[in-house]
């Protein structure tokens, strides 16, 4: 060492502190790189991408790797260091406290912080070239890397702490899928990110949360007249239609306007031949999610299915439009009996039916009821009521003041609901605004 001049020795310490920034810089490149992003690199061909993408498939060995080589060249930095102020100053204390010092506050800010801010900034502008020098040097270092590495999975092993080491096998939850497609807000239009935000919760919404509720239904009666049945037919406004025989409830099949071969036949509807073309009905769980029901519809070729409870009793009817809809919005081919549900007034109030869906309320209008139990407006109000309702009764529900209107049957016809108002503190209801 004595042979070699100052000026080697501070020019191999100054190439030391690059080498720690690179290691340092190449570390947070390679855990802050974009894993989606990259695997689209791979799948486009990116010879960097792949050898990325293969490095971290073993973290364990690219960590140990690095680290072993930002360690290494720390020391040597440290020991270089000291033999250049020794050089200067020969054994003086202060000089080589001092020494140590300025070398600690180098390598912090321009072998850590620097590098590691620049890294972290731009991950993939450092981690795609730096991957060509770190894969043979995990090669070089495998020998004392793997020591190091199986003693620290004995240790963890003895304290019991599982590790997973390919990050490809680790999954993503709804919630954190979610975030990513919110984060992600500034790269898509406000109707994409929405449309993909409705596909996420297709998990969490069931077919009872969607579907046409019994006493909507609108099915033929397979035991009117032809005459009847023909007309009914002739005014449908659906391709597909439930037929029941006796009571509503009990579906028969399901028939296909288009296939009626008797339709404009003067002599009349055949009812023999109707029943003949009859689908067989396809019954679905009340608790079925969204998204499987979605997928049993496409590999049963379906577009209608009948929801049945535990009893096997009718709830209701879910089409492929009805989840279409939960998935990109309103179709504007609806009959005019799913059309005008509700309709504002001069005050700002809203008129609605108390058949009213709350999820296409909150979807259409921009409102927040509660869809914890209830699916329509007159369930929520009996939920709340805990009674039978009656015209003139007001109430309050989630900031939203209600006015019973009519009521029929123990179900609430039409209501009125006014703009959202904060509660009271006292948590009582209150009357809305006098009625213009």
């Amino acid at each position: 060492m004595d042979e070699i001049s100052l000026g080697w020795l501070f020019g191999i310490l100054l190439l030391l502190l690059v080498c720690s920034a690179f290691f340092s810089g190449s570390e947070t490149s390679m855990m802050a790189i974009n894993r989606y992003r990259l695997n689209n690199l791979v799948r486009k061909g990116n010879r960097s991408a792949r050898l990325v993408n293969r490095l971290l498939s073993r973290v364990d060995k690219l960590l140990g790797s690095i680290l072993f080589g930002n360690t290494l060249v720390n020391v040597a930095a440290a020991a270089l260091a000291n033999i250049i102020i020794l050089r200067l100053f020969g054994q003086n204390d202060w000089a080589i406290l001092l020494g140590t010092l300025a070398l600690t506050f180098a390598i912090l800010v321009f072998s850590e912080i620097l590098p590691k801010i620049l890294a972290a900034s731009h991950p993939e502008r450092i981690a795609l070239p730096a991957s060509y020098v770190l894969a043979p040097l995990i090669t070089l270092f495998h020998p004392v890397v793997s020591v190091a590495t199986s003693l620290v999975k004995g240790m963890l092993w003895l304290l019991r702490i599982r590790i997973e080491t390919d990050q490809s096998k680790q999954k993503m939850s709804l919630e954190e899928l979610r975030g990513l497609v919110l984060e992600a807000g500034d790269f898509l239009p406000r109707k994409h990110q929405k449309m993909l935000l409705n596909l996420v919760d297709l998990e969490r919404i069931t077919v009872n949360d969607v579907m046409v509720p019994r006493n909507q239904i609108e099915a033929l009666d397979i035991n009117a007249s032809a005459d009847e049945l023909r007309q009914q037919i002739i005014t449908c406004h659906h391709t597909l239609l439930p037929v029941y025989e006796g009571k509503p409830g009990n579906i028969i099949g399901i028939l296909h306007i288009k296939r009626v071969p008797a339709l404009f036949q003067e002599a009349g509807l055949d009812v023999t031949q109707l029943r003949e073309i009859l689908h067989e009905p396809y019954f679905i769980p009340s608790d079925t999610p969204l998204l499987k029901q979605l997928q049993q519809f496409q590999e049963r070729h379906a577009r209608l299915g009948l929801v049945v409870d535990e009893y096997g009793e009718l709830l209701g009817l879910v089409t492929l439009e009805n989840i279409l809809e939960e998935i990109v919005g309103e179709f504007t081919t609806q009959s005019p009996a799913q059309t005008g549900k509700f309709l504002r007034q001069e005050d700002g109030s809203i008129l609605l039916e108390g058949a009213s869906s709350l999820r296409e309320l909150n979807r259409k209008l921009g409102w927040h009821l509660p869809l914890d139990s209830a699916k329509t407006l007159n369930g929520l109000i009996l939920e709340h009521l805990e009674d039978m309702p009656e015209a003139g009764v007001s109430l309050k529900i989630a900031g939203y003041p209600i006015e019973i209107i009519q009521t029929q049957d123990r179900i609430v016809k039409v209501a009125r609901i006014f703009p959202a108002q904060p509660d009271r503190q006292d948590g009582s209801r209150i009357a809305p605004p006098a009625l213009q």
